[in-house]
């Protein structure tokens, strides 16, 4: 399975970069290849300063050897083997008319003292961070989501939807980090379902990913905007930052098990504001974003 799952999220990476690179009309993904002194690498692509994107990295990774301490603690488990694979994106664009994105699915193992697995599981997700809500975009964003689901099991849906407006959540602003998708972790096997059912469902939302966002950016990355609408969206940008830093999970995991940084930190923007104590004006499509984010909606 790890070896299938790695062969899988390396194509997906060559179609992602390959699909956003055709949408930006201008700048190319460096890549950057990268070995793990403790055991494993990746392939980290990375893209700025183009047209349509400003920033943005669509990332692979395949890692293993002893279980590092701050995982022994997260899994309750003593000292054991691991592999860990996974793609992991984020998508800062120029225009503020255009959503930011991330993504990424992952496959996680752990090994006994005989090189037998013990334990396995999928994780990932995807979800959508716009600047001004376009609901039909916020519509099409979740119905892609919805549509991948439901071809496995129509409970996955609204139980990762949920999930993910759970999960983005910037607890210390009281607000969603965007308007959400699909947040999923710790899919294993049980007597009705088969790791090889896990990976059709996780392949099958990583194929839908490039339809879910790329149709949003085709329409809205040619829209006019002010300055002042730029500044709103690095201001939005600061809560991005607030939470990958404070609260994300992956993020503070890598930066505590010896990841590698640039990969581990492609995912802030490179121009952020922070106002003290901003507020947008009354009524206007700023408010408008925010009573959305304050209170997580149905978009199907």
């Amino acid at each position: 399975m790890k070896n299938k799952f790695y062969t899988y999220i390396q194509n997906l990476q060559d179609q992602i970069t390959s699909a956003l690179e055709a949408v930006d009309g201008g700048a190319k993904f460096r890549e950057d290849l990268w070995q793990r002194p403790e055991g494993g690498g990746g392939r980290t692509r990375v893209m700025e300063n183009g047209k349509v994107f400003e920033k943005g990295g669509v990332n692979i990774s395949a890692v293993h050897g002893k279980l590092p301490e701050a995982m022994q603690k997260m899994f309750n488990v003593g000292e054991a083997d691991f592999f860990a694979c996974g793609l992991s994106l984020v998508i800062h664009p120029k225009s503020p008319m255009v959503p930011t994105v991330h993504a990424n699915w992952r496959y996680f193992e752990m090994y006994d003292d005989k090189g037998n697995v013990i334990n396995s599981w999928f994780g990932g997700g995807q979800d959508l961070t716009p600047y001004y809500l376009f609901e039909e975009d916020a519509k099409h964003f979740h119905q892609t989501c919805k549509t991948a689901c439901d071809k496995h099991n129509s409970e996955f849906y609204p139980k990762y939807k949920k999930q993910c407006d759970g999960y983005f959540w910037n607890a210390h602003r009281n607000e969603a980090r965007g308007i959400g998708g699909l947040f999923f972790d710790y899919c294993k096997e049980t007597e009705s379902v088969s790791m090889e059912d896990w990976y059709n469902f996780v392949t099958e939302v990583g194929n839908s990913f490039c339809e879910a966002y790329v149709p949003i950016v085709e329409k809205r990355k040619g829209l006019s905007y002010s300055p002042e609408q730029k500044t709103w969206q690095e201001i939005r940008r600061g809560r991005y930052v607030e939470f990958n830093l404070v609260h994300d999970k992956g993020t503070l995991f890598g930066l505590k098990t010896n990841g590698r940084i640039e990969s581990i930190l492609m995912s802030l923007p490179p121009h952020v504001q922070w106002v003290y104590d901003h507020h947008p004006e009354t009524n206007s499509i700023e408010e408008k974003l925010i009573k959305v984010l304050e209170n997580p909606i149905d978009w199907i």
